[in-house]
């Protein structure tokens, strides 16, 4: 996978616990961070063999994944901006961001810093299509690229892993019925990146892929922010 260094670079949000998740969350966040700074490629050539992903050229650099970018055929899947924290509150209620994490100073600066790496490459206009969750919505909206959609099979399901496949085989679907002629950007999860791609994002990290022809999937590389 390629690091963004077209005003970019790498850097995750902290992960802090919260509500009475505290100890599971800890623990899950850490062996996930263990596990994408250890075995990231690994695992991604294992979900290639599961689930029909093929991987990202590792010779790929910046140039070439927003040249892939610009051209038809391709999705940005973009991790929302830094938000501290792992999963949501108990008390978490949708539509209400009150109740949600969410984006903090440094995330909305880095949201911002992304808009403006899109139109350095050459992208100044995109469709933009959101998580319905508000540190989605406000990445997608700090990137100016464009109105913003909220699509719900884009959401979290964190706090509902028995949701992961239905929801991973809908955005396949959605994928497949898109025309794909301009820049598209997905504003989502980690969780939902990771389900499609086998790639572990960063927080503000971008995922570029590619549809083939037979309407599979493929990663072309990967522009982390900071």
């Amino acid at each position: 996978m390629t690091r963004g260094n077209s005003g970019t670079a790498a850097k995750q949000g902290t992960a802090v616990s919260d509500g009475h998740h505290d100890g599971r969350r800890w623990r899950f966040g850490r062996a996930l961070g263990w596990l994408y700074g250890e075995t990231r490629v690994f695992v991604s050539g294992l979900l290639v063999l599961l689930f029909g992903v093929v991987p990202a050229p590792l010779s790929a650099d910046d140039t070439e994944v927003w040249a892939a970018l610009r051209a038809p055929g391709h999705v940005a899947l973009l991790r929302h901006a830094i938000a501290p924290g792992t999963g949501d509150p108990p008390e978490f209620v949708l539509g209400d961001c009150r109740t949600q994490r969410n984006l903090s100073a440094e995330g909305r600066e880095q949201a911002t810093r992304i808009g403006a790496a899109f139109r350095a490459n050459g992208i100044a206009a995109a469709r933009v299509v959101s998580s319905q969750w508000c540190r989605c919505l406000e990445t997608a909206e700090l990137l100016r690229l464009g109105p913003v959609e909220a699509l719900p099979i884009l959401n979290s399901f964190f706090d509902r892993p028995a949701n992961r496949d239905a929801q991973t085989g809908a955005l396949r679907r959605w994928l497949a019925g898109q025309a794909l002629d301009g820049p598209l950007v997905l504003v989502t999860h980690q969780v939902n990146i990771t389900a499609l791609t086998g790639v572990y994002p960063r927080s503000g990290e971008l995922v570029v892929i590619r549809r083939t022809g037979d309407g599979a999937i493929a990663v072309v590389g990967s522009l982390e922010t900071e």
